[in-house]
Formats: C-alpha cells, sequence, structure tokens
C-alpha cells in the first residue's frame, strides 16, 4: 500500500516536545519558511482545482440571456417600426463529448502526478534539513579536531624551539614543525569558513541563523538496514517511490490527453432546453395588413438536441494525435528511465548504508590504535628513536581519524535517510526517532578532542 505524507504525519511533531535547536524544532521552521515545499503545495493545490474546471465543462450549463431590438422596416406592402424584448433562460447539458470526458480524465491524472510532486518534495525537505543539520555538525567537528591539530602541533613547535635554544636538536626540525603549525592554521581557518557556510546552508532552508545544535550521543547505534536484502529494497521502490508514482501519472496523462485528440473524430450531442418571454411593442402603429399586426407578450419553452458532426477541421486534429502519440512515448521512456535511476540508487545506497556502518566500526578501532601509536611516537622522540616529523604525522593521524569517525556516523544517517527516501518510506516519524538521539550535552568527538588537551606534557 502507497505510504502517503501529507499534513497526517507532519500532525505527529506537534506532540512531539521541542528542544533548543533540536533536528525536529529545525524541520518546523523549514516547514514554514522554506518556498520549495511551499511552490509543491501550491502546485498540488492549482492542479486538483484544474481538475474541478475540467469536471465543469461536463455538467449542465445554465445561463440567463435578454436581448433588445428595434426595427424599422418600409416596403410596399408593410411601413412598421416596433421594440422587441425577449429575456428568459437557457440549459445546455452534454451528453456525448469523448474529448471533454478524456480530458477529465487527464486533469485526474495531472492532480495526481502533481500530490505524488507535493510528497516527493515533502520527503525531500526531510533530507535537505537533516543533511544541513548534521553538515553543520560534520564542520564543527571539522574545526574542532582542526584546532586541536593546531594546538598541539604548537606544543611541538614550542618545544623543538625549546630543545634547539638548549642545542639538543638541528634547525630543520624547528623549521619542520614551523611548517606543520602554519599549515594547521591554514586548515583552522579553512574549517572556520566551512562551519559558517554550512550555517549559511541550514538558515537559508529555516530562516535563522543558529550557533548550537544537538549532537549524536556517543551510544547512537547504527544498525543494518532492515530487511537485510537490497532486491526486497529495490521492490519497495519500484512500488512506492514517489518518483515513479509521478512519472506513472504523467504517463497516464499523456495516454488521456491521446485518446482525447482521437475524439476529435467523434460527433457531439446536446440537450438544449430554453425556456423565455418576448414582448413587441409599437407594430400597431404602422400601415401593415391587421393579420400581421401584433402587440404583447410571447412565451416559449423549447427542448431539443444538437448533433454535430466534425466533417473537415484543416488537419488540425491528425496532427493532434500524432504529437500526443510521441509526448506518449516520450513519457514512457521517461518513466522507465526513472525506473532505472531509482532501482540502481536504491541498491546502491543500500550498500552504502552497510559500508557506512562497517567503516564507523573500522574507525572506532583506528582511534585507539592511532592514540596508541600518537603515544609510542612521544615515548621515541623523548629517548632519541623517533624524530619530529614522525610526532608531527602522528598528531595529524589521531585527528584525523577523530574526525573520520565523526564523519562516517553522519554518512550513515544522511544514506539511512537517502536509502528510505528511494524506497518512499521517508516520513517525519524517521526524523522524530532520530531526533531521540540527539543531546544538548551529547560530547561528540569534541570530548576525545579535549581529552588531549589533558596529557601531561612529555617533555615535563
Amino acid at each position: 500500500m502507497k505510504k502517503r505524507l501529507l499534513s497526517g504525519m507532519i500532525g505527529l511533531l506537534a506532540a512531539h516536545p521541542a528542544f533548543a535547536m533540536d533536528l525536529i524544532e529545525t524541520y518546523e521552521k523549514a516547514l514554514s519558511y522554506d518556498s520549495g515545499i511551499a511552490a509543491a503545495r501550491a502546485s498540488f493545490e492549482a492542479q486538483e482545482a484544474g481538475t474541478d474546471v475540467s469536471r465543469a465543462n461536463l455538467l449542465p450549463q445554465i445561463n440567463a440571456f435578454g436581448e433588445a431590438n428595434y426595427t424599422d422596416t418600409e416596403t410596399p406592402n408593410q411601413d412598421a417600426d416596433y421594440t422587441t424584448l425577449a429575456y428568459g433562460v437557457r440549459l445546455t447539458q452534454p451528453l456525448f463529448r469523448a474529448a471533454t470526458w478524456y480530458g477529465y480524465d487527464a486533469s485526474k491524472f495531472r492532480s495526481e502526478a502533481a500530490r505524488a510532486d507535493y510528497n516527493l518534495a515533502q520527503q525531500q525537505l526531510i533530507l535537505d534539513v537533516a543533511s544541513a543539520y548534521f553538515n553543520v555538525l560534520r564542520a564543527a567537528d571539522t574545526l574542532t579536531t582542526a584546532r586541536a591539530t593546531e594546538a598541539a602541533i604548537q606544543r611541538q613547535y614550542e618545544q623543538a624551539q625549546e630543545r634547539f635554544d638548549v642545542g639538543l636538536i638541528a634547525i630543520t626540525e624547528v623549521y619542520e614543525a614551523r611548517a606543520s603549525y602554519d599549515d594547521s592554521k591554514s586548515q583552522r581557518i579553512a574549517a572556520e569558513s566551512d562551519l559558517d557556510i554550512a550555517r549559511e546552508q541550514l538558515a537559508r532552508l529555516t530562516g535563522e541563523y543558529t550557533e548550537e545544535l544537538n549532537n549524536l550521543r556517543v551510544n547512537f547505534p547504527l544498525s543494518r538496514p532492515e530487511p537485510m536484502d537490497p532486491t526486497q529494497w529495490e521492490m519497495t521502490a519500484l512500488e512506492q517511490n514517489w518518483s515513479i508514482q509521478s512519472a506513472m501519472y504523467q504517463l497516464n496523462t499523456s495516454e488521456a490527453n491521446l485518446k482525447a485528440s482521437k475524439a476529435g473524430h467523434y460527433p457531439t450531442l446536446d440537450l438544449n432546453a430554453s425556456y423565455g418571454k418576448s414582448e413587441i411593442d409599437g407594430l400597431e402603429n404602422g400601415t401593415a395588413p391587421v393579420q400581421q399586426r401584433s402587440d404583447g407578450t410571447t412565451t416559449e419553452a423549447v427542448i431539443g438536441v444538437t448533433l454535430n458532426v466534425p466533417l473537415y477541421l484543416g488537419g488540425g486534429t491528425q496532427a493532434g494525435v500524432r504529437q500526443q502519440r510521441s509526448l506518449v512515448t516520450v513519457a514512457e521512456q521517461s518513466l522507465e528511465t526513472t525506473r532505472r535511476d531509482v532501482r540502481v540508487n536504491t541498491r546502491s545506497l543500500f550498500r552504502t548504508v552497510n559500508t557506512n556502518i562497517e567503516t564507523a566500526s573500522a574507525l572506532e578501532q583506528t582511534i585507539i590504535s592511532r592514540r596508541s601509536a600518537l603515544d609510542a611516537t612521544r615515548a621515541g622522540y623523548e629517548v632519541g628513536t623517533r624524530n619530529i616529523v614522525e610526532v608531527l604525522d602522528a598528531e595529524r593521524a589521531y585527528y584525523v581519524a577523530l574526525r573520520d569517525y565523526a564523519n562516517s556516523r553522519y554518512d550513515y544517517v544522511i544514506n539511512t535517510l537517502s536509502l528510505k527516501q528511494a524506497a518512499g518510506t521517508l516520513s517525519p516519524q524517521d526524523l522524530i526517532d532520530l531526533n531521540n538521539w540527539l543531546s544538548a550535552t551529547a560530547p561528540g568527538i569534541e570530548a576525545l578532542a579535549n581529552e588531549e588537551e589533558t596529557i601531561k606534557d612529555p617533555t615535563q
């Protein structure tokens, strides 16, 4: 069964307690601010109104009419001038208009396509908000590691300078440490800029600039996709993906338009009925024969049917059929392309999510290994078996491992949401579930980086 989003799922957000700048609050701000979702909603509403317009062409048309005429006639047998006033109501009911019926079908399919596009826009907003939110956290973690790297290398540079001053090392090691320190400073400056840009991207969706965001807890679980079968994910995507649904309705629209074009050859049949009165004033004043003179009110009721049979319309009907037949082919190929893209994207995302889990597990162990290597390298430097370059490389490797581990968790979150979007199952509930793993007190990568600051200087 197709899973629809719309306001029903969004209503779940109102019942969820909002914390300062958590993921749900960010999404709620985007719902009311983002112009893309507003445009998709307006397009859907406009198409629904268009369906009502098409249906109106199949319903009775009732019009009031009225006319006034002055006639002045001069002939050998008649000399008269008079006024005529007529008024009443006229009803027209289409009995058989195949083109109008098929046009109405096409408008209903267009409405369903617009609904699918609107649901796709809602899913895309969920993904955009989550991506922008975690990209800010990603950039903040990168800046944290950049600052910690800069501070650590600065200490190494200062220690190298002190050792050179007392004649323990050569000046080349000081130069190496200074070059590494300058490089770490430039990376920190770039990380600060990247964080500002990430915040700008989030503000584009919410309309507000945010300094602090809740982060993932340390114990956030990286669970395997369920079910653990890419073929099942692919089948779900082919049935529920909103891009495919929209393309299918576009094809149905084109087929209905083709039938409407072919119906241009068919006759039309309408029921007509009218009721009215006419008043003639002044005819008796002329020289017309008495039997032709009249004055007063006439009541008239008419009912009948009108048949129109198109014989030749300049070749427009045949050209319209050829045009619509080509548009059907376009829609068929577009649908097939969309299905292929969704199939490949779904299977790729399934594998990517599993890779993210394995990568995060490996990087978690890498952090421990890099830390042990850093401690051993520092100890070796103290006894003269390692040089300053090896220490600096170990410093960088350790902080790179910290950063990569944090990024692997963010990649897992974004790719998991992308997989659900590809399958057509992404909903605000996924954000609510994810938000439960966010906390303003979650230390994230900062705790690991700050741990480095508490280590006693090995030279002391």
